[in-house]
């Protein structure tokens, strides 16, 4: 495989494709894989408002007909010329798998296929493919580090001409990070509230995002851990009423119990109770959540910490995919979560 690291893609984005035609693009943040399969379709050349050139498929379309992808990838368009199949799916899918096997044999001469897919482990099929076949562009895609959050706040300010003081700037960096949308459409709100100012200030990024997107999603993410229904449906309804997106519940919840997976897989390891492990490894956590973490690193255990990262990875891909059901797909997915910490 051709891998295109995080800090070499906006370079990779300015040479030509070339004979290039199978691109893998994966990773934690859905919102930066689909920027990237964006900008990537964008340098295909193709036409992506006909619907004659642009095929996109997604995973129940696999299942219906698991030789669709082959049949579009092979078929000529109604008026010639190349086309591009744009595949999104979680990447685990065994029809996706098969057909992708035998594209990295063959690459087609007149088609593009671009899969983007959810977070793929080291060895899952799809991914270990990719990095034995030289026919395939990977790039994986994971959660912005404060240098490309910073570069991401320079773009979106500068073109409202705005600047941010220091103060500011880290405060909106520790909101921010978890996906490159999110991230971005919180920047744009944050300019919009400053349009006609100088300079953002602390008080600005306090006031569009600071309470909804900290306060608030910890109150969620912790009823969740606790297993209190009545206040993570408390914390959500306060989210909908200052207009942010519930989706950033669904992020923060996911980055929880990644830690949660850490920790405990450390704790089986070397033995060790809960309150030494997050002394270790939530050293970021605020005090008064450590306790909450503690009771759950008891009740929770590696398997079924693993399931509900499977729910949240699959919930966070169908609430991108489908953005009409966000709402309905986030709160379902945490009620669910919510039940089972209540169980235990």
């Amino acid at each position: 495989m051709s891998e295109v690291k995080s800090h070499e893609f906006e370079g990779f984005l300015q040479r030509a494709l070339g004979d290039h035609r199978l691109f893998l693009i994966y990773g934690p943040d859905r919102g930066l894989v689909s920027e990237r399969a964006g900008q990537i379709a964008a340098k295909t050349g193709i036409a992506l408002d006909d619907p004659f050139c642009l095929v996109k498929l997604d995973a129940s379309d696999l299942q219906q007909n698991p030789g669709r992808l082959l049949d579009e990838v092979n078929s000529i368009g109604l008026f010639g010329g190349e086309k591009l199949v744009w595949v999104r799916a979680s990447g685990t899918e065994k029809a996706l798998l098969d057909a992708f096997t035998l594209l990295s044999k063959e690459p087609p001469a007149g088609s593009y296929v671009i899969i983007e897919a959810g977070d793929l482990k080291k060895g899952a099929g799809l991914r270990k493919l990719a990095e034995t076949a030289r026919s395939v562009i990977g790039i994986a895609c994971y959660a912005d580090d404060a240098r490309a959050i910073n570069a991401l706040i320079d773009l979106e300010l500068g073109q409202e001409n705005l600047k941010i003081t220091a103060t500011a700037r880290q405060r909106l960096v520790e909101t921010l990070g978890g996906d490159r949308i999110a991230s971005r459409n919180e920047i744009r709100k944050l300019a919009l509230y400053c349009r006609g100012l100088p300079t953002v200030e602390e008080e600005h990024v306090f006031d569009i995002v600071g309470d909804a997107s900290a306060i608030s999603v910890d109150d969620a993410v912790d009823a969740v851990l606790k297993g209190d229904a009545d206040g993570l449906n408390h914390a959500v309804r306060k989210i909908v009423a200052s207009k942010t997106a519930i989706f950033l519940v669904l992020q923060a919840c996911l980055k929880q119990f990644q830690v949660l997976d850490l920790m405990r897989a450390e704790m089986d390891e070397k033995r060790q109770q809960p309150a030494q492990v997050v002394a270790t490894l939530g050293r970021h956590l605020h005090f008064r959540r450590k306790p909450l973490v503690e009771a759950a690193l008891r009740n929770w255990q590696s398997s079924a910490i693993q399931r509900e990262l499977n729910r949240l990875n699959a919930a966070v891909f169908q609430s991108r995919s489908r953005a009409s059901l966000e709402d309905s797909i986030a709160m379902q997915t945490l009620l669910a979560i919510t039940l089972q910490s209540a169980r235990r």
